[in-house]
């Protein structure tokens, strides 16, 4: 492709009908932006920084090992290393800080663009495409739908932004008055800053059950259930952590958001035709956040007490029961005691609602 191409240009053009190898250089090098200019050496140089020192950026952004003296980094990498420099040579940020953030674009993108192309040959292959011409017409797709992508995932973006900065003003001191309640200061999560509920939800039999699906069936039933789990949590105010296959944990800024969310899992799931019960437990105290994800007592608790929940039920540890217990929509069976691994002696009791707890998800 011509090094006199717009980028514009290189993401709405289709692509000419070329053999498959030929036909995914032409769009690679379009989604790069630009031919290839740089080596690491010469990169580091155009930075005015070492070899070490680009090489911590492009790797925290995610991209691939390069073998020294290939030609691969483009202007538009050069601008985006740049822009990572800039903020710490302002004195905006510390380096360290710096890395991070660009990391968490690295790895996010990571996984949204391996889900995106997943999705994308599905569609082919639901539309009676065989797997192998599937990918091909992929390849073709794709110049036609960067752009339409990269404009949803600039305003999501912002939109999240705006929700996660909300998050830091709102419920916040409910949320703190909460996490003092029962409390005395020894307990293995007082060191922690955030005051969060946290939740697992898990299928039940999931292991068992996926012995004898074949892998389409079985990838669409996942995905039925982390996309049912991600609606449900964020509907109820609280965010997704993460998907672990057969689970999914969220979190919250109060108890009461947490308790709404996790009845409405467990209800919803086990309401599906096509999805098995879920089991889903519920905690709340200080947690640790790091790189998107969260640590401490609290997790690991809420986490040990999903496999002891029943199907179809929620279960919480006694910390939880007391700060839940004064909020009349709420209704909490104590459970018989029992040994949790790390814990010691545990007693849980059962998250049950006084009333319609549901969650709107129009």
């Amino acid at each position: 492709m011509s090094e006199h191409t717009e980028p514009d240009e290189v993401r709405t053009a289709p692509l000419p009908r070329l053999g498959w190898t030929s036909a995914m250089r032409t769009l690679g090098a379009g989604l790069v932006m630009g031919p290839p200019r740089y080596t690491r050496r010469e990169m580091a140089e155009r930075l005015g920084i070492s070899s070490v020192s680009a090489r911590k950026i492009w790797r925290s952004l995610g991209y691939s090992q390069v073998a020294e003296g290939e030609r691969v980094f483009t202007e538009s990498d050069a601008e985006a290393f740049e822009t990572v420099l800039g903020l710490v040579d302002s004195g905006t940020l510390r380096e360290a800080t710096a890395e991070s953030l660009a990391r968490s674009v690295g790895q996010m993108t990571d996984r949204m663009v391996v889900w995106q192309i997943e999705a994308l040959v599905e569609d082919r292959v639901a539309a009676g495409v065989a797997d192998q011409d599937a990918r091909r017409e992929v390849i073709d797709m794709l110049p036609q739908l960067i752009a339409p992508l990269e404009k949803v995932m600039r305003t999501v973006y912002r939109r999240q932004l705006n929700n996660a900065v909300k998050r830091l003003t709102v419920n916040v001191q409910a949320g703190l008055d909460a996490t003092e309640r029962g409390r005395d200061g020894s307990e293995d999560d007082a060191p922690l800053p955030l005051a969060r509920a946290v939740g697992f939800a898990d299928m039940v039999a999931y292991t068992s059950m996926s012995r004898q699906m074949d892998e389409r069936t079985l990838a669409r039933m996942v995905q039925r259930f982390e996309s049912k789990a991600a609606e449900i949590i964020t509907a109820g105010g609280g965010w997704l952590v993460k998907t672990i296959g057969d689970e999914v944990m969220f979190n919250t800024e109060t108890p009461e958001e947490g308790a709404r969310i996790a009845l409405s899992l467990a209800d919803q799931i086990n309401d599906d035709p096509v999805l098995p019960s879920a089991r889903v437990a519920l905690t709340w105290g200080r947690v640790l956040s790091r790189l998107g994800d969260i640590y401490g007592p609290t997790v690991n608790l809420a986490a040990r007490l999903t496999a002891l929940a029943d199907p179809g039920t929620v279960l919480v540890d006694a910390m939880t029961a007391t700060v839940l217990a004064d909020d009349d929509r709420f209704v909490l069976v104590p459970q018989p005691p029992q040994l949790v691994r790390g814990f010691g002696e545990v007693r849980p009791s059962m998250l049950m609602a006084s009333s319609n707890q549901a969650l709107d998800l129009d």
